[in-house]
């Protein structure tokens, strides 16, 4: 059985998973409103496009607390971090589920997000330090995969149950599980020390570079391509495509399914053709966003076009991720929060166009056709990196300023064993990855 901080005979460490459980909870509060979007429209006293705000508030949310709190939480103990940020989390639910003002529940989503943008930007600096250099991209997937599988069930689960008990029901559960889950981080997250040499000025220096900025720009352009049309999917597909409002968890569990393979198929091929792997997907997601505006007037295409959506645009996903993270070597804690930053920027600007759209001259495919858009210009930052990619190799670097492992049964961190020298060369830096960093 491998430990939580190492990997056996290949296999990711056991704390990539815990985080990957931690992204399910959080990915289940992002998009469940998309299944609740009439009940709370409602329940609130306002238009289902306003409902739709939600999702974008909880977007912005992330885009601004995310680098935010990966700053501010820069060198309190990660495990530390993990579990502050779930506790808002909680009490962000509690506050909206205890709410009859569409104001105070927008704000909560807000608070939410905050919380859920500290925890993400933590998770994926541990995760690709736990799982190595060669394994950035699988790690990467796993947790995202934590994200989509939320869409396979947490999403379905919890519109059911929005229509069983309200949809207030829903957000007590994510209170009470949110709690649950800081009890299993704390339990399972080994205790950490932020070295000396963090700094913000360190973390701002790391984007310096275009590459970055490059993979950040397609993680924004097809996120928002997805969800500018997933956001507003229950109006298609009970107005257009005629599926009774009962089963549209049904049809949300086929674009969870999507996601999951797509992240998948992201994880497994972006170590070793990245370029070719986005490219195609982005241009695929594309097509099927097209497609989707004169063949969702049935119900049996609809929903197989909707999960090729799903699974093109989440195939990008992983591989920008991993590219954008491994790209700023030496502080990488900022970066992962940007790319957090990066996919909500595309959720509240597609959510937010889509929003418009819908209540424009397109109607019910709007969001489509705005999504269509979104995908295609995914293309040009994808097309400039792989240009790039003929004259730049992307480091892999190992960081700085890894966390020093402290064991919980003692009292000071055990000394390392053949420590490798704090200032790899630059010939570690540009060849062969550095000694892989702490699997803390």
């Amino acid at each position: 059985m491998p430990s939580p901080t190492g990997t056996i005979h290949g296999k990711l460490p056991l704390v990539v998973w815990v985080l990957a459980a931690g992204t399910f909870l959080m990915g289940t509060t992002e998009f469940v409103i998309a299944g609740l979007l009439p009940e709370m429209a409602g329940d609130l006293g306002v238009s289902v496009s306003q409902a739709g705000l939600l999702i974008t508030a909880f977007a912005v949310g992330m885009i601004v607390g995310g680098p935010a709190m990966a700053l501010a939480t820069l060198r309190l103990p990660q495990r530390r971090t993990l579990v502050l940020a779930l506790a808002v989390f909680a009490l962000g639910h509690v506050v909206a589920a205890l709410s009859g003002s569409f104001t105070v529940v927008l704000v909560a989503r807000v608070v939410t997000a905050l919380a859920t943008g500290a925890f993400w930007a933590v998770g994926f600096v541990i995760a690709t330090g736990a799982a190595g250099p060669a394994n950035s991209t699988k790690a990467v997937g796993v947790m995202m995969g934590g994200l989509t599988l939320a869409n396979v069930i947490g999403v379905p689960i919890g519109s059911l149950a929005g229509q069983v008990t309200g949809w207030r029901g829903p957000f007590w559960a994510l209170a009470v599980l949110a709690g649950l889950a800081a009890v299993f981080v704390g339990r399972f997250i080994p205790r950490t020390e932020q070295r000396a040499q963090v700094s913000v000025r360190a973390e701002v220096r790391a984007l310096r570079q275009g590459r970055p900025w490059l993979a950040l720009a397609a993680a924004v352009l097809i996120m928002g391509g997805v969800l500018a049309a997933y956001t507003y999917i229950t109006p298609l597909l009970t107005d257009r495509a005629g599926i009774p409002a009962g089963a549209v968890p049904l049809v949300l569990i086929a674009f969870g399914i999507g996601a999951l393979g797509g992240t998948a198929i992201g994880g497994r091929l972006g170590d070793r053709r990245p370029m070719a792997t986005t490219i195609t997907a982005a241009a695929a997601t594309a097509l099927t966003l097209l497609l989707l505006i004169p063949l969702s007037t049935g119900p049996v295409m609809a929903v197989v076009l909707i999960f090729l959506m799903a699974l093109a645009g989440f195939t990008v996903n992983p591989v920008v991720t991993s590219m954008a993270v491994r790209s700023a070597g030496d502080a990488p804690t900022l970066t992962s929060a940007l790319t957090t930053s990066a996919y909500n920027t595309g959720i509240a600007a597609g959510s937010a166009i889509a929003g418009m759209a819908l209540d424009s001259s397109p109607g019910l495919t709007g969001p489509a056709l705005v999504g269509a858009v979104f995908a295609a210009l995914t293309l040009l930052p994808l097309t400039a990196l792989a240009l790039s990619g003929t004259r730049h190799r992307t480091p892999i670097v190992a960081p700085r300023s890894t966390p020093t492992c402290v064991r919980e049964d003692a009292s000071s961190p055990a000394p390392p064993a053949s420590a490798p020298s704090a200032s790899p060369s630059p010939t570690a830096r540009t060849s062969v990855p550095a000694t892989p960093p702490s699997t803390c």
